[in-house]
């Protein structure tokens, strides 16, 4: 009977600790691994027996590469990963992470990622002097176009997703980054983006009003400024109107999640406890 107990509690072990999906965990910018070490701990507490990997790639000031270089080196690594999990994994990015996750999704679309959590990332794009000084504390708000579209600005990561919403002819003439990946600009991987999105079973967006970083924090929805610098939100934008990457096809099939929170500044994200048990481990089943 004793041996007959202890298998039955052994069995319901290896059931819980089987049954949750590998999380793969990309940093925002100037930082690095350590920063998502409460995500990665918290996963671990409330689902034993998750994998998790916390890239360390670019951490602090190599976080300023090209992001396409950066997509492409973590990309690589993610897509390894997945191999060893058929079954899928799911995708966590926060701050520029959550923007490089995305586009990691689309550069490989053979990727077997399920759900994909961007927190509090520049999905749209971003114009805004509190990240700006971050980074670029002598670059004033209204010229720093003049870098970052320009050649030397394009080897950035943010100049790579920098969006003037008063120089949009220049941004899209000199950047090599924000309007290919959200298909703004067609090229021949144009279709690849798409699916790369699409295949996802879900997509979950989580910003908030007071993020105090990400400008408009509506990016971090997909929002983002129009016409006399008021903000539109998602759905009428045209990427989503025209499924450019396939947010409508997302958000009609129910796999789109929307998430504001309101009172969580932007350095606060990833290390509030509150916000990950509440809008975060659900998703990851």
């Amino acid at each position: 009977m004793k041996f007959t107990l202890l298998s039955y509690i052994v069995i319901n072990l290896l059931i819980v600790t089987q049954s949750y999906k590998p999380v793969f965990l990309i940093h925002g910018i100037m930082t690095g691994s350590v920063c998502m070490d409460l995500i990665k701990a918290r996963i671990e507490e409330k689902h034993p027996g998750t994998m998790v990997f916390n890239t360390d790639r670019f951490g602090g000031w190599s976080s300023l590469e090209n992001m396409w270089y950066q997509a492409q080196q973590i990309g690589s690594d993610l897509i390894n990963i997945t191999q060893l999990y058929p079954e899928g994994i799911h995708l966590l990015g926060y701050s520029q992470g959550a923007l490089l996750s995305r586009t990691i999704l689309q550069a490989f679309p053979e990727h077997n990622v399920k759900n994909f959590i961007s927190l509090s990332g520049p999905q749209a794009g971003q114009y805004g002097t509190d990240f700006l000084h971050l980074i670029f504390p002598d670059l004033a708000l209204k010229s720093a176009f003049e870098l970052f579209y320009s050649r030397v600005g394009q080897h950035t990561s943010v100049g790579n997703y920098w969006n003037d919403p008063y120089h949009q002819t220049l941004y899209k003439e000199y950047s090599q980054y924000l309007p290919y990946v959200n298909n703004e600009i067609k090229s021949n991987r144009s279709e690849e983006f798409k699916k790369g999105i699409t295949k996802l079973n879900k997509m979950i967006l989580i910003g908030g009003p007071d993020d105090n970083v990400i400008t408009p924090w509506e990016s971090s929805q997909f929002g983002y400024y129009g016409e006399n610098n008021t903000v539109v939100n998602l759905i009428d934008r045209d990427i989503y109107k025209n499924d450019l990457i396939g947010l409508k096809t997302l958000d009609d099939a129910g796999r789109l999640k929307i998430i504001t929170v309101p009172g969580v500044d932007h350095f606060m994200w990833h290390l509030n406890i509150s916000i990950v048990d509440n809008f975060i481990l659900p998703y990851l089943d």
